[in-house]
């Protein structure tokens, strides 16, 4: 109940400046969103799921373990993705076995990064870190996460030019859908690296991005 009530608080809808960093985390309903990317229509597997060797590319965005520059550790069995990187942002795979794969699940499909164990092994799915280039710069996101058992998530922000945003951490990770948004509005989050240290690993259902058409 305690690790609700404070995810519940860091989750309340707050202007960008309020949390007094670069990248907010905020309450995914709070946000404006017309564009979203599933996974349904990606080649899935069950279990360990389809393997993905390569960038994997839809509507948007395009996903894979980090970005050109960025230096790639180990935390335990689970990827440790870190700092800025080479301008602009170049999206890259993870070795054969240690990318990324599509999972069915319970009627959906989720995306999961593998960690260097390897696929398909259990203890190296969810592990993976997950990158995620997008198509246009964007000044918010909401990213619905699936497992969890109330580990830790940390969320890199990147511009175009491979320097680096923010550091947002998810604490407690689980079952729901966390935003977040950039102060002041700015537009210039181009990409976004997830890494997790969650005892079960991660995945990711759903991404809802962009910014509703100024009509006026």
């Amino acid at each position: 109940m305690r690790h609700l009530a404070a995810l519940a608080l860091a989750l309340s809808p707050l202007p960008a400046f309020a949390c007094g960093a670069a990248v907010c985390l905020v309450d995914p309903d709070s946000l404006a969103l017309p564009e979203t990317i599933t996974f349904t229509e990606t080649r899935s597997g069950y279990g360990p799921g389809h393997p993905v060797d390569d960038v994997l590319a839809l509507s948007g965005a395009r996903f894979g373990e980090r970005f050109a520059g960025q230096t790639l550790t180990a935390a335990g069995p689970h990827d440790a993705v870190e700092g800025p990187a080479f301008g602009p942002l170049t999206l890259l795979a993870g070795e054969e076995g240690q990318n990324l794969s599509v999972v069915s699940f319970m009627g959906i499909a989720v995306l999961s990064g593998y960690g260097r164990a390897g696929f398909p092994k259990r203890d190296a799915q969810g592990e993976g870190a997950i990158a995620i280039l997008f198509d246009r710069d964007q000044s918010g996101l909401a990213i619905d996460l699936r497992g969890g058992e109330e580990g830790r998530a940390e969320v890199l922000f990147l511009r175009r030019d491979g320097t680096l945003l923010a550091q947002v951490p998810v604490d407690p990770v689980g079952e729901f859908s966390v935003g977040f948004l950039r102060m002041e509005d700015a537009a210039d989050i181009a990409g976004v690296v997830v890494n997790n240290t969650d005892p079960q690993g991660i995945a990711i259902d759903t991404i809802r991005f962009g910014k509703v058409p100024d009509l006026s």
